[in-house]
């Protein structure tokens, strides 16, 4: 697995980028006669350094370890990047074959005319909430007028929902609230209690992931309006695609066979997540840190699979309606990171859903529970 630095970009470089022709990875393609093929090779872009278990876990470390990638004739390389705008901005400028970003980044790079199509669902249930110490003075949405909202990044998806959250309760998002890059994990939980912010804005797995140490939080609600907006989502650009179908749909299916071998036996998933990514570990063993890994590890996939029924019920991977489509354009022009409606039918591709949901579940599942908890 290769190790990159961070990229830091901003909204003003993904304009630049509009120009920019994304390079396809290296590797051969699958032949038209259906003969063996040489591997081939995809980079792919995380939205994060890797701090805690969530989509490179049970995409990435799965896929590996569990021979999905392997089935597909792939070798998958890793690109950390800083927050969702950076993961696009490394698929844009071909650093990165695909990446899981955050819509809202993957909208406005399409509204300033750079070159990517989202073309696989990943996070399908809101991930994102509001959140106060027990204590707080803070409510209701209207109480945020005039605090400081600790965001993980101002390139991140968390931004986005601080802004959007402040614009749902009535709030002018740019005048009535501050947003303040506090990170995750310790550094958000100091920043909150330090009184350096008033409210947190952070998913539901790092929410987890603090939990764990005997934290408590206070949420405030979340309103109808963000029900059904899509958040991390796979895209490349349009180039990518037209070269590397049989490539992006093997790695799409391999990635959505790991979540469901996740979502069966979460504890397997996090040993292979620590084989992949052993900084997880922070020095200690495995058997030390599973029990609460695994409940973080298990909040992210949650996000990620459908809210109600078995894994042996889950179907149509990737997939995302017009319904969403329309409810996330919204969502994302509310919260200011877009002026325009950006036509969907420009933005998203789903011709390879049906190669990438081609798979035997059963023998996933299977396979799942055989594996070592």
């Amino acid at each position: 697995m290769k190790r990159f630095p961070r990229l830091c970009v901003g909204a003003a470089t993904l304009a630049a980028l509009a120009a920019l022709t994304a390079c396809g990875g290296g590797g051969s393609s699958s032949s038209p006669d259906g003969a063996s093929r040489a591997e081939d090779t995809l980079d792919v872009a995380i939205p994060s350094a890797v701090f805690a278990p969530k989509e490179e876990v049970a995409t990435y470390a799965v896929g590996d370890a569990e021979g999905y990638f392997a089935a597909e004739k792939l070798k998958v390389d890793v690109l950390n990047t800083d927050g969702s705008v950076a993961a696009v901005q490394a698929v844009a400028s071909g650093s990165a074959d695909i990446a899981a970003a955050d819509v809202g980044a993957i909208l406005a790079a399409r509204e300033k005319g750079v070159p990517v199509k989202a073309v696989g669902g990943l996070v399908r249930n809101w991930p994102w909430r509001m959140a106060v110490r027990p204590d707080s003075e803070i409510s209701e949405p209207a109480d945020l007028k005039g605090k400081r909202i600790g965001v993980i990044s101002l390139a991140s998806g968390s931004a986005i929902y601080a802004r959007a959250y402040a614009a749902d309760a009535g709030l002018d998002a740019a005048e009535d609230v501050e947003l303040l890059p506090v990170g995750v994990g310790a550094q958000a939980l100091s920043a909150l209690e330090d009184g350096e912010v008033d409210v947190l804005a952070l998913y539901t797995q790092a929410y987890t992931m603090i939990e764990n140490t005997g934290t408590e939080f206070r949420y405030l609600p979340n309103s109808d309006a963000f029900e059904g907006i899509r958040s991390l989502t796979f895209a490349v650009t349009e180039e990518t695609l037209k070269d590397r179908k049989d490539v992006l749909t093997g790695y799409l299916r391999a990635s959505y066979k790991a979540l469901l071998f996740s979502a069966v036996n979460p504890e397997a998933a996090m040993r292979d997540g620590y084989r992949a990514f052993p900084q997880l570990l922070t020095g200690k063993k495995a058997d030390d840190r599973i029990g609460d890994d695994t409940k973080t590890l298990q909040a992210w996939i949650d996000t990620a699979v459908p809210p109600t029924g078995e894994p042996t019920d889950y179907k149509d991977w990737g997939t995302i309606s017009d319904g969403e489509w329309n409810k996330t354009v919204d969502y994302t022009k509310k919260s200011g990171q877009i002026t325009e409606d950006v036509s969907v039918p420009d933005l998203w591709d789903d011709s390879l859903l049906d190669g990438a949901n081609d798979f035997d579940s059963a023998a996933v599942i299977e396979r799942a529970k055989a594996a070592r908890p």
